[in-house]
């Protein structure tokens, strides 16, 4: 089945490992066998992988983009996402890490890519929750 990229003008993305840009006008493509495909922003820089969520998306990232080379970066991503199993108590939340890890055994990254975004909704939001109670002017409540 084909994919069809809608793409802005100036949007990079990735394909089979190569940066490509697109140029100063609106453009769609149309793939029409399978390729690793991942747009500007679902790209994570090493250096954005700096929270418990990030750090399992992160090699989950270069286990898609890198196929051939995924076993180099599994391990990371199973002992951080045992890591955040270990904290997490939610049920939902649990039962995605549980069919993250499914999807990455049967080498389906994308599928694992994009249910990985959830857990760093997640985050964000108990971070934001964390942020926001506190007491302006860091004087104790």
């Amino acid at each position: 089945m084909p994919l069809k990229l809608s793409l802005k003008p100036g949007e990079k993305f990735v394909l089979n490992g190569a940066v490509v840009q697109n140029g100063d006008r609106r453009t769609t493509l149309v793939l029409q066998n399978k390729a690793s495909v991942l747009r500007e922003k679902d790209i994570m820089q090493p250096e954005d992988a700096a929270t418990p969520a990030r750090r399992i998306y992160f090699p989950m990232m270069m286990m898609y983009l890198d196929d051939g080379g995924a076993t180099r970066y599994y391990d990371e991503f199973a002992q951080r996402l045992t890591e955040f199993m270990g904290v997490i108590r939610n049920p939902e939340i649990l039962a995605e890490c549980v069919a993250i890890s499914k999807h990455a055994m049967a080498r389906e990254y994308y599928k694992a890519l994009m249910l990985c975004r959830k857990l760093i909704e997640y985050e964000d939001e108990r971070l934001g929750n964390v942020a926001s109670s506190l007491p302006a002017g860091g004087e104790p409540g």
